[in-house]
């Protein structure tokens, strides 16, 4: 209001000038009446937003109202000017942000935002319900906190608390983010300052999925027979249908249409099971047959479930040069250096009554030799129970009382195996080695009252401790006879991430599935297609 009072000065000043030169000077009063003319362009041009307009804005639109606070902190950190218009007009960024809101389901995602036809007449041209120039503005940032929010950050984090996810979420501001799409929309495609590269590795898979979904090729294999297996050389039109499902996934690069278990359907089998977490041989069993037969749109939904797992990790948390990740369904364990894989090695973790917790820490200490103290829970679970029905249970198995409570003591047979790899973490869990190796050669390895039993105990701890002087193989040899237990402080700290992804793309750009053990990825995918925009 103050600068129209002061243009309205502006031009009354002007025209008395004018009035007073104009027998004078022909030109200078055409001069003087046109800058008065810019004067009060520019003054009228007003491209601040009032604070008040915004609160008005919420009242009117209350479905919005959830994106207020965000909506507002935008405008404070540009001291309450326009973001979505220049003197032109509309800005371009807002057009590519429109099409990108209207293919929020190539992100995984079926949401619409509040008002949405309101939106869509800021942008055609032939609707003649136009919103006010404040309005068009603040509708155009709630969509940017929308889209923001669904693509960039996810669901809240109350839900991913209550679905066990631990991992510690990334912190996005939603200021500083439509500053670097501002200054580069590119970003809008492909952002991996924000987003988990797995999460772009998805989308691309999500795409390939979705277009066989279209194509109508997915069609059901047929079972002979629950205890039929087939074998190499075997001939059946179940063969042949196997073949093309292998050839759609990818494992095989065409369909020779052949009945017959050849080697080129071999190859292709091995894949596949390499894929999907099996033993890696050449027999097809009915479970094998069973898994390909699970219609399309459930693996849509699991590939979505994951895209949305990616959005709550923090890109920066795997970037430290030395660090572990732990995918819980897949059972595996992967030690990198400098972004390269140095070990992966097969794992056991916790059963459905103590599921393993998704989480992140450091690994401070190795311990070498460890005795076991038992948990109360298993010595009232269980314990209690086995010394019943045997009075030398303690005996036998090398435990021992200690200030009244019982532990087993160091040894080959120990329950924590000759090493065991100490992270702080609230639920008292570890990674650490085991007597029972036998139980790797599993597909299904849910196993443990929760802690991480690790196949490569011995190879995991030479790799952490390559480069100490102070512990050379023949220390380490020594402390692993399981005589005495030996702790060890770590120089430096190494980083250790639990998640649970039951979809992962791999660097070649193969999509493995994995069992989802502890029942997830339904109540998940739930979540993301509940209609929450209203």
């Amino acid at each position: 209001m103050r600068k129209y009072v002061l243009s309205i000065a502006v031009i009354l000043f002007g025209f008395s000038l004018v009035t007073v030169y104009h027998n004078r000077n022909e030109n200078l009063t055409a001069k003087m009446i046109a800058f008065a003319l810019y004067v009060f362009q520019e003054s009228t041009d007003d491209k601040s937003i009032d604070s008040t307009a915004v609160v008005r804005f919420f009242k009117k639109y209350p479905n919005l109202k959830k994106h207020q606070s965000d909506v507002n902190a935008l405008y404070k950190k540009r001291n309450y000017t326009s973001i979505w218009f220049d003197k032109k007009g509309l800005i371009e960024f807002a057009n590519l942000l429109y099409s990108k809101v209207n293919q929020l389901e190539e992100e995984g995602l079926k949401s619409q935002i509040a008002y949405k036809e309101k939106i869509d007449a800021v942008f055609n041209d032939t609707n003649s319900d136009d919103l006010p120039q404040m309005e068009t503005e603040l509708m155009l940032s709630s969509m940017y906190v929308f889209y923001a929010k669904k693509v960039y950050k996810g669901i809240d984090i109350e839900k991913t608390d209550e679905m066990g996810w631990f991992l510690p979420r990334k912190n996005l501001s939603y200021e500083n983010l439509l500053d670097s799409l501002l200054v580069d929309p590119k970003l809008l495609s492909k952002n991996e300052q924000q987003l988990f590269g797995q999460y772009y590795k998805l989308r691309e898979v999500l795409k390939r999925y979705r277009q066989i979904e279209k194509n109508g090729e997915w069609n059901p294999i047929a079972i002979d027979s629950l205890e039929r297996v087939f074998k190499p050389k075997d001939s059946s039109k179940t063969i042949g249908q196997i073949r093309q499902r292998l050839a759609i996934m990818g494992d095989l690069k065409l369909d020779s249409k052949s009945n017959v278990y050849d080697a080129e359907l071999m190859a292709g089998i091995l894949n596949y099971k390499k894929r999907n977490g099996y033993k890696t041989d050449y027999l097809i069993a009915s479970k094998h047959i069973q898994r390909m037969n699970i219609p399309i749109e459930k693996y849509i939904k699991t590939i979505i479930a994951n895209m949305e797992r990616c959005r709550w990790i923090d890109p920066k948390l795997t970037i430290a040069d030395e660090h572990i990740i732990i995918n819980i369904p897949s059972y595996k364990l992967f030690y990198k250096k400098d972004g390269v894989n140095i070990l992966e090695s097969k794992i056991l973790v916790g059963k459905n009554m103590t599921e393993t917790v998704v989480l992140s820490s450091n690994i401070t200490k190795i311990v070498f030799s460890p005795y076991w103290n038992i948990p109360k829970s298993i010595v009232e679970n269980e314990l209690k129970d086995l010394m019943t029905l045997n009075e030398d249970y303690m005996t036998i198995h090398n435990i021992e009382w200690n200030n009244g409570n019982p532990r087993q003591k160091p040894g080959p047979r120990n329950s924590l195996g000759l090493v065991k790899f100490v992270f702080p973490n609230s639920d008292d869990i570890y990674l650490h080695d085991t007597p029972s190796k036998d139980l790797f050669q599993y597909e299904y390895r849910a196993y443990s009252h929760g802690c991480i039993n690790i196949e490569k105990a011995k190879e995991l701890t030479l790799l952490i401790l390559k480069d100490d002087p102070d512990w050379p193989i023949e220390r380490i040899n020594e402390a692993m006879k399981g005589e005495k237990e030996t702790p060890y402080i770590l120089k430096k700290k190494i980083p250790i991430h639990i998640g649970y992804f039951t979809a992962w793309v791999n660097d070649s750009g193969e999509i493995n599935f994995y069992n989802d053990i502890y029942i997830r990825d339904e109540r998940l995918a739930e979540l993301l297609f509940s209609d929450d925009s209203k």
